[in-house]
């Protein structure tokens, strides 16, 4: 009998990309922010030329992206672009910052819904970020372990979740 093999026969386990631990909507939303990101820059340039452009994140707004509100939108917006940058571009930071990116938004949307308290004439609004922000936080830290073993040659590590390897 013939023995047949294949160049797959000799390979025990293929590493896979970071990249692939992640869900579809967190790829999606990565795509987004990187650029909602530039575009923050942008809004910082363009506005030394007195255009007043909408600042809007997280139920905070303003047109003035100098101001304390502006600065602090922008500054979340360039968070989440960093984030999602390091995310997509398999960074050996990007679960941390992630989890920053979540936490701080989660507790920004939770100030902007409290801020009822101290502002009689405003209404209670949810915060519909929150139902991507939690899962999001969750699923970071979820994939933690497994976003920092992928490329530590440790390639014998069979990690039966998400799947970082193929056998």
């Amino acid at each position: 009998m013939e023995n047949t093999t294949s160049i797959f026969d000799n390979i025990d386990q293929i590493r896979l990309s970071r990249r692939q631990l992640l869900p579809w909507w967190i790829k999606i939303f990565c795509w987004f922010f990187m650029l909602i990101g530039i575009l923050a820059i942008v809004c910082l340039l363009i506005s030394l030329f007195g255009f007043q452009p909408n600042l809007s994140l997280y139920g905070f707004e303003t047109h003035n992206p100098y101001s304390i509100t502006g600065l602090m939108i922008i500054g979340l917006t360039l968070l989440k672009g960093i984030a999602s940058y390091a995310l997509w571009f398999e960074k050996d930071f990007a679960i941390k910052v992630g989890v920053i990116d979540a936490i701080v938004g989660i507790l920004t949307c939770i100030v902007s819904m409290t801020m009822v308290l101290i502002t009689p004439d405003t209404k209670f609004i949810f915060r519909l970020e929150l139902i991507l922000l939690i899962p999001y936080l969750i699923k970071l830290v979820k994939i933690e372990s497994k976003w920092k073993i992928s490329f530590e040659g440790k390639e014998g590590s069979n990690i039966e979740e998400d799947k970082p390897f193929i056998e």
